[in-house]
C-alpha cells in the first residue's frame, strides 16, 4: 500500500517518513489507534516503502517488484501475524493456514475489523488467538537469513490477542536480528503487554479529519459529493465506519432534517406524522444514520451559536441550515434535551424496538421541547 492511499493520517506519515531519512527508525514499532484510523494500512504502507527499490522521499514508488510483492502480500521477507483459529480440532492456531484469507481479506479493504476478519474464516463463535506455537515459528523465521537479500519485516496485527504467550517475543524485541523491523499493529493498548509496550516505539494515530473521510470516498467512489461529506461528519474520525454508513445511507439525508424541523417548527403534526409512518419502512441502519446525522447539526448549531463566524465544514446548504438553527429560540438545554431525546430513541432502534412508535414518541418529544413547554406527565 501507497502512503497516499492510507485516509489522512499525515501527521503520522511525516514523523514516521522523517524517523526513516534520519537513520533513526525503530527496529520494533508499534501503531495505536481506534478501529477505523487506519493501523493496518499505516503498517502495510510501512512494509511497502522498506521493500520498495525506487522509493522517493514521501513515497513508495508503487511499480518496482518490491513494491507489486508487498502490495500482494507476497514478499518472501515480510511475515505477517494476526488473530487466528484452529483449522481443524486437534490443531493450533497459526496464521499461516490462513495466509490466502488474510491476503484476500486485506484485499478487499485493510480497513476491515478484527471481527470482521474472524468472520470471513467461519471463526463464528471462537475467540481468535495469536499462539505461543507461532510466536515461536516468528522467532525462527527471523532469524533465518533475509531471502531476498534486504530487510525483513513482521507486520503483527492485534498483539491484544497474545495474551502472556507475547512474553516469548521479549528478547527477539530487545535484541532483533540485524536488518529486521517489526511492525506490531493495535487498537486497545490497554490490552497490550506491558513489556511489549515498554519496548516499542509507539505512533499514535489520531481521528480521521472529515474533510480527508469525504475526499477518500469519493476518490474511490463510494458515494456522492453530498452524501460523502455528510457520512464523513458522522464516522467520528473511523473510516471503517464511514465505510459502513456508506452502505447503509442510500440517499441526501439533509432534505428529510430540513422537512423534519421545518415541521417542528410550524407545528405540523400531519407532515411529522408521515415522516414517522415513512421513516418505519426503512431498514434499521438508515433510520440510525439519519438520526445520527440530526444530532451532528444540533451539535453543530450550538458550536455555531457560542463561535459565530467559524468555519462550518459542511455542504453550502447544511451550512446555512445550522446558521438558522444556531438563532433559533431553543435554549442550551433545550438542544441538549433533543440530543438526549434522538440518542435514546437510536438505543431503542438498536434493541429491536417498534421504529414507528419511536419515530412517533421522538417528534412529540421534539416538538414540545422546540416550544418550551413540558411533556405531560403520565401515570
Amino acid at each position: 500500500m501507497l502512503f497516499s492511499n492510507v485516509v489522512g493520517q499525515q501527521m503520522a506519515k511525516t514523523g514516521i517518513l522523517n524517523m526513516w531519512h534520519n537513520n533513526v527508525f525503530p527496529h520494533a514499532m508499534l501503531i495505536t489507534g481506534a478501529e477505523g484510523f487506519g493501523g493496518l494500512a499505516m503498517a502495510l504502507a510501512v512494509a511497502q516503502y522498506v521493500f520498495c527499490e525506487n522509493k522517493t522521499a514521501t513515497d513508495s514508488c508503487g511499480k518496482c517488484p518490491g513494491c507489486g510483492k508487498a502490495l500482494k502480500l507476497e514478499h518472501a521477507d515480510l511475515h505477517l501475524s494476526f488473530p487466528s483459529i484452529p483449522p481443524k480440532s486437534g490443531t493450533k492456531a497459526m496464521s499461516r493456514h490462513y495466509i490466502g484469507e488474510f491476503r484476500e481479506f486485506v484485499k478487499q479493504t485493510p480497513y476491515g475489523t478484527t471481527f470482521e476478519w474472524l468472520q470471513h474464516i467461519n471463526a463464528e463463535n471462537k475467540q481468535g488467538n495469536i499462539t505461543a506455537e507461532e510466536c515461536r515459528e516468528i522467532i525462527n523465521n527471523l532469524n533465518l537469513k533475509s531471502y531476498e537479500g534486504g530487510k525483513k519485516v513482521l507486520l503483527m496485527w492485534r498483539p491484544e490477542y497474545l495474551g502472556k504467550e507475547g512474553n516469548i517475543l521479549l528478547k527477539l524485541i530487545e535484541e532483533p536480528p540485524k536488518d529486521t523491523i517489526m511492525l506490531f499493529v493495535a487498537e486497545q493498548t490497554e490490552d497490550v503487554l506491558q513489556t511489549i509496550l515498554s519496548r516499542t516505539q509507539q505512533v499514535r494515530l489520531a481521528p480521521i479529519q472529515p474533510a480527508d473521510i469525504a475526499n477518500a470516498l469519493l476518490a474511490r467512489d463510494v458515494a456522492d459529493e453530498t452524501t460523502a461529506a455528510q457520512i464523513a461528519h458522522l464516522a467520528m474520525g473511523s473510516y471503517t465506519e464511514a465505510l459502513r454508513l456508506a452502505r447503509h445511507t442510500e440517499n441526501d439525508l439533509y432534505p428529510e432534517v430540513r422537512g423534519l424541523f421545518n415541521s417542528l417548527f410550524t407545528n405540523n403534526g400531519a407532515n411529522l406524522s408521515k415522516m414517522a409512518d415513512d421513516w418505519a419502512k426503512a431498514g434499521r441502519e438508515q433510520q440510525k444514520n439519519f438520526l445520527n446525522y440530526v444530532i451532528q447539526l444540533l451539535e453543530q448549531a450550538i458550536r455555531y451559536r457560542y463561535r459565530p463566524g467559524a468555519p462550518i465544514a459542511l455542504p453550502d446548504a447544511e451550512a446555512q441550515f445550522v446558521q438558522k438553527l444556531s438563532v433559533a429560540k431553543i435554549s442550551l438545554d433545550g438542544f441538549a434535551q433533543m440530543s438526549a431525546a434522538i440518542t435514546d430513541t437510536i438505543s431503542y432502534i438498536e434493541r429491536n424496538a417498534n421504529s414507528k412508535i419511536q419515530l412517533h414518541a421522538l417528534w412529540i418529544r421534539l416538538l414540545y421541547i422546540v416550544q418550551n413547554r413540558a411533556l405531560p406527565v403520565t401515570m
